[in-house]
């Protein structure tokens, strides 16, 4: 169920091939996050967020915006999976890019925080369910404070 009136029109928005595989792929993050994110729309695409009642200060870009962790979108040419905890945890991202490479599937299109998926047949959503449930708001929390400390 969606809540956010903004996810719901964003979905709606959608191709009907593209909106069938962010379906899917939104039902993965929901069914798999851990208890505490919250789903909205954010920079125009839906997002799960740290709250503020979980984390008051906010995203130090913009302390009025809740601390973003995932994100997804359909862009002209892919579909997009943002995960800030792979940007921020080496080992979390040794652990996909690993996986990912069992599927055999098709080569990883991968920049700093995104994951593109050219062939939306080809989404591994049982693997981006683990991704995704492989951290709580507290530890995404305490993760990016330890980032935003300077060395």
């Amino acid at each position: 169920m969606i809540k956010d009136k903004g996810v719901q029109q964003y979905f709606n928005s959608l191709p009907e091939d593209r909106k069938v595989a962010m379906t899917e792929l939104r039902d993965v993050i929901v069914n798999n996050l851990p208890e505490g994110f919250e789903e909205v729309i954010s920079y125009g695409m839906p997002g799960y967020v740290v709250p503020h009642s979980l984390f008051p200060q906010g995203y130090h870009c913009d302390p009025k915006l809740p601390l973003p962790f995932i994100s997804i979108a359909s862009q002209k040419n892919f579909i997009a999976l943002y995960h800030m905890g792979i940007y921020a945890d080496n080992t979390l991202l040794k652990w996909f890019v690993d996986e990912y490479e069992k599927l055999g599937k098709t080569k990883l299109d991968m920049g700093k925080s995104c994951i593109r998926f050219k062939k939306i047949d080809q989404i591994p959503f049982k693997l981006i369910g683990e991704l995704v449930s492989k951290m709580t708001p507290q530890s995404w929390i305490a993760l990016y404070k330890k980032q935003l400390r300077p060395s």
